[in-house]
């Protein structure tokens, strides 16, 4: 038996116009009817937000989030919980600072591999590189671009889609 994780597609803001085109990715990702329901985003104009929990094999945060790139005007962030023999994972996207990927332990705090802290301290990085280094490896620019558009969306509604086969 295959191994299943879960995780969550948050789409912190779309034009009206990129929704059809969001679902249509995720349908294909998830492999089923991919149903969201769009909400307004408060923290852009005329922008839309949306929350699908969705479940499948090892790997599908990353084709999901792969399914998305690129797209303008589109902000979002992808989770996948860790499953037996995988890490977890989590993407965010954002217009202007493009993706950001991290390996997620099972609270999902951001996990910083010891050779990219090693090679910081063994450069002899000054405090204010190993500082700017270290808000690299845990995506701080992404959260902070992200953090309104999050804040905006307490109480959206989630919908779960469970992948068949």
């Amino acid at each position: 038996m295959a191994a299943i994780t879960r995780g969550v597609l948050f789409v912190h803001s779309a034009t009206r116009a990129m929704c059809p085109h969001i679902e249509w990715a995720a349908q294909g990702v998830l492999g089923s009817r991919a149903h969201f329901e769009w909400t307004d985003q408060p923290a852009g104009n005329r922008m839309f937000r949306a929350e699908v929990a969705w479940q499948g094999r090892p790997g599908t945060g990353a084709t999901l989030a792969s399914a998305l790139r690129g797209w303008e005007h589109v902000r979002y962030e992808v989770t996948e919980d860790p499953s037996f023999g995988c890490d977890g994972g989590r993407w965010m996207h954002t217009p202007s600072l493009g993706i950001f990927h991290a390996v997620t332990d099972v609270h999902g705090n951001i996990v910083v591999p010891e050779d990219r802290i090693r090679s910081v301290l063994e450069a002899g990085a000054s405090a204010a590189e190993l500082s700017r280094a270290m808000n690299l490896a845990l995506g701080t620019a992404w959260d902070e671009e992200l953090e309104p558009f999050r804040y905006a969306g307490h109480g959206a509604p989630v919908r779960w889609l469970h992948r068949v086969g």
